[in-house]
């Protein structure tokens, strides 16, 4: 199996048509040959990370499928309805190094040790806040993300979400493992968010997951 991640921009005049489409293409993309997960994804525009910073110009999803079907995916008029509106249009393959936790009840990805290798890396954090810590998650967010913004070997960073409140994800591209460690481990803003996280408990389920970048197509 392969993570594969798409991100479409597109004019705010398809507002509506991305809306719509979440909500139809998410059953479409269940039902796809050899796929194991997906979701569809709004995202933010990598300046806040809050609800105040989701971009109606940008929209994705992510699946997990059999490598075979990959092009035959790309292929597929789900995808290519979404790239005959798309300014621009971005795919990643993902082979999946490290994951922990759980996204909708899931453990979506299957990884190996020998899936890593040097080069560019991929992060993918997913939480269910629970509703009466978000006030306090909430307060931590600007720290962290002027922390990540400063981070050396960061290509890009922005929020994914299935929803606005609540359902808090990020997509992070970085030139390799070390910088995304350094990050993780060193970033006196973020070690503070993840004794808060044991602290307070705040979220209800939560994934982190790490992927070696296999390719890279297109511009976000």
């Amino acid at each position: 199996m392969i993570t594969v991640v798409y991100f479409w921009r597109i004019p705010k005049s398809a507002a509506g048509f991305a809306f719509l489409h979440m909500a139809l293409d998410r059953r479409k993309l269940r039902k796809t040959k050899g796929v194991t997960f997906a979701k569809m994804l709004g995202t933010g525009k990598g300046e806040t990370f809050t609800p105040r910073d989701a971009s109606l110009e940008r929209w994705g999803f992510l699946i997990c499928i059999d490598e075979k079907l990959v092009e035959e995916l790309d292929e597929s008029t789900l995808v290519t309805g979404w790239r005959k509106r798309s300014r621009s249009e971005f795919r990643v393959l993902l082979d999946p190094i490290a994951s922990h936790g759980k996204w909708s009840g899931a453990e979506p990805f299957s990884f190996s040790p020998s899936s890593t290798k040097d080069g560019n890396v991929v992060a993918i954090t997913r939480a269910r806040i629970k509703w009466m810590q978000n006030f306090r998650f909430w307060k931590t967010v600007p720290a962290v993300t002027k922390s990540l913004h400063q981070s050396a070997g960061l290509i890009t960073a922005f929020g994914i979400g299935e929803a606005p409140i609540g359902l808090q994800g990020t997509f992070s591209l970085w030139e390799s493992a070390a910088a995304m460690r350094d990050f993780a481990y060193k970033s006196a803003p973020h070690t503070a968010a993840i004794d808060a996280t044991s602290r307070y408990k705040w979220y209800a389920e939560e994934l982190f997951a790490r992927f070696a970048v296999r390719e890279v197509r297109g511009s976000l």
